[in-house]
C-alpha cells in the first residue's frame, strides 16, 4: 500500500495472518534498521502470521521506492499514518496493535507509542537516543539533529515493553537496552548471545510475551505452540548506524521481493 505522510507517499507492506483465526486480527506493526528494507523482512515475519497474526512493514522515507528525505520527523509521521490506516481496517483489532522497532527502527516504534495508543512495545537491539548512540563513537551530541529520544518515551510508558539485545552487541551496545529496562519497572529483558546483525528473530520470547498480556490466545493444554525456535536472522548488508548519507535502495524491478510500482533505482548494499 502506499501511505500519504508528509514527505509524500511512503511504500508498506500489509502481510495478513495466514493461521485460520478469529476476525479483527491482532497486528505488529514493524520498523526496520538503518541500512534495510521492507524488502527484506516478509519471510522473517512467517511465523508470527502463522499464529494469526497480521503483519504491517513501514518504509522510512527516502528508503527503497520511497521518495522524501529521512528524518525523525518525517519517518515518525510515515510510521503514524500507518498506524491510522492499518487501525482502520475491520479486519486488525485496535485493541491489540504492537509496536515492533529494531535498532533505529526503535526510535519511530518509540515515537508511534508517544502519540496512539499500542497495546505494547517491542524494542530489539535500539538505543536510549541518538545523541547517546552518537556520544558513544566520538560525535557531540548537540550536532545529533534527529536524537529518537527513546528513554524519554519509555519513562513515560506505562504498557508492556519487551527488550531483546544481543550481549555481543558493539555497535549499539547492551547497555542501551539495560538503560531502557532500568527507567521503566515493568520492562522485560533477554540479552541474548548475539551481536547486532546475526541474532534470530526471538519468536518464542515474543509470542510468550504477547500471551502473559492478552494479546495471543494462549496455547490448549496440550496442543501444539507455533514457533518452537527462534527464525533466521534476515540478511544485513551493513551496520545499522544511523543515519547514512545514502539511504538504502529496492532491489531491481525484475525481484520477485519487490511490491508496488518500482522506480528502477539501484540495489540494495
Amino acid at each position: 500500500v502506499w501511505l500519504a505522510a508528509a514527505d509524500g507517499a511512503t511504500e508498506a507492506w500489509f502481510l495478513p495472518a495466514t493461521a485460520p483465526a478469529p476476525a479483527p486480527r491482532p497486528l505488529l506493526l514493524f520498523t526496520h534498521g538503518n541500512g534495510e528494507l521492507i524488502d527484506f523482512w516478509p519471510e522473517a515475519f512467517d511465523e508470527p502470521r502463522g499464529w494469526g497474526v497480521a503483519v504491517l512493514l513501514v518504509e522510512f522515507p527516502g528508503y527503497g521506492r520511497s521518495p522524501g528525505h529521512a528524518s525523525e520527523q518525517t519517518i515518525t509521521a510515515a510510521v503514524v499514518a500507518a498506524y491510522d490506516w492499518a487501525r482502520a481496517r475491520p479486519d486488525v483489532d485496535p485493541g491489540r496493535i504492537v509496536a515492533y522497532g529494531r535498532s533505529i527502527g526503535g526510535g519511530p516504534a518509540c515515537q508511534l507509542a508517544a502519540r496512539r495508543p499500542v497495546s505494547a512495545l517491542v524494542l530489539e537491539s535500539t538505543f536510549t537516543s541518538v545523541r547517546a548512540f552518537a556520544r558513544g563513537f566520538g560525535a557531540p551530541g548537540f550536532l545529533v539533529r534527529d536524537p529518537f529520544d527513546n528513554l524519554a518515551v519509555v519513562r513515560e510508558w506505562r504498557g508492556p515493553l519487551l527488550l531483546l539485545h544481543g550481549s555481543r552487541d558493539d555497535i549499539i551496545v547492551p547497555a542501551h537496552s539495560q538503560a531502557l529496562a532500568a527507567a521503566a519497572p515493568q520492562a522485560e529483558l533477554h540479552l541474548l548471545p548475539c551481536g547486532h546483525n546475526d541474532c534470530p528473530r526471538q519468536w518464542p520470547l515474543v509470542r510468550a510475551f504477547l500471551e502473559r498480556h492478552g494479546l495471543l490466545p494462549a496455547p490448549r493444554p496440550g496442543g501444539h505452540v507455533a514457533g518452537g525456535r527462534g527464525g533466521s536472522a534476515p540478511r544485513a548488508p551493513g551496520p545499522s548506524c544511523p543515519w547514512s548519507k545514502s539511504s538504502p535502495r529496492a532491489p531491481s524491478p525484475g525481484s520477485t521481493r519487490a511490491a508496488g510500482p518500482g522506480r528502477g533505482r539501484s540495489s540494495a548494499r
